[in-house]
């Protein structure tokens, strides 16, 4: 099964495209759509089965999710309706797009598809990739496999999620230069380094097509920091990798 649709759920829009799993390569230009407001399972799945239906899809398609998943099932939602807490996902979106489902922790979709066809390729020991965008998503691997759920953005600074510190729609709300961004960031991935001691850390979500923005601004990390190379597609690419075989 070489083509397979991925869709990924974010916080503020919910975007995919076919995947060609051979060369993790989009085989169409991705379509997206608002997260519904308020976020609720229904609403949610019926933009993915919108999504799903406007690429013709009938095959097995992977789904990844802004919280912790357990066997399709959802057990945090720090970002969307807390609804989801306990909703099986896997189950309402097969039932909604008529396909058989798989459903992943973003961040952890993400960092996959990092790890097989981008930055992340052949990379060992501890490689941490976290997702700055409507929250902090994290990834960690060891020696190429996924530790899953990890979920680093709720890490404690200064009495705050670091998510409510350091990610880009903060950036935005507060209108912070990308100075003092890039300290806060900075100052996340110290902690980061400090609790894990990874070789790499990859930065994604689409803060990563202005690397150059923040990252020379970074101080003082052992670690070697380097941009997503399939920026905010790695998402929909993760989910492709994650979909169930048929």
């Amino acid at each position: 099964m070489a083509h397979v649709l991925g869709i990924d759920i974010g916080g503020t829009g919910i975007k995919g495209a076919p995947v060609d799993l051979e060369t993790g390569q989009l085989l169409a230009e991705r379509v997206k759509v608002e997260t519904p407001h308020p976020s609720v399972p229904e609403a949610v799945a019926a933009a993915v089965a919108k999504l799903t239906a406007g690429f013709e899809w009938t095959s097995p398609a992977g789904v990844t999710f802004p919280g912790v998943i357990e066997d399709g099932v959802v057990k945090t939602a720090a970002n969307v309706d807390k609804h989801w807490i306990g909703t099986d996902a896997r189950e309402l979106f097969s039932k909604a797009t008529g396909v058989p489902v798989a459903v992943i922790n973003d961040a952890d979709a993400a960092g996959l598809a990092e790890m097989k066809y981008g930055i992340g390729a052949g990379e060992k020991g501890t490689v941490l990739m976290l997702t700055l965008g409507t929250g902090i998503g994290s990834a960690l691997f060891i020696d190429g496999i996924l530790v899953p759920n990890t979920e680093f953005g709720h890490i404690e600074i200064r009495g705050k999620d670091a998510e409510r510190r350091a990610s880009e729609i903060v950036r935005e709300e507060e209108d912070l230069s990308w100075g003092k961004w890039a300290g806060r960031v900075d100052e996340y991935l110290e902690h980061m380094e400090h609790l894990l001691s990874p070789r790499v850390i990859i930065i994604g979500g689409g803060v990563s097509r202005r690397s150059d923005k923040f990252l020379p601004l970074l101080t003082g990390l052992r670690a070697r920091v380097v941009p997503a190379s399939l920026h905010n597609d790695a998402g929909i690419v993760g989910a492709a990798m994650a979909a169930p075989a048929g």
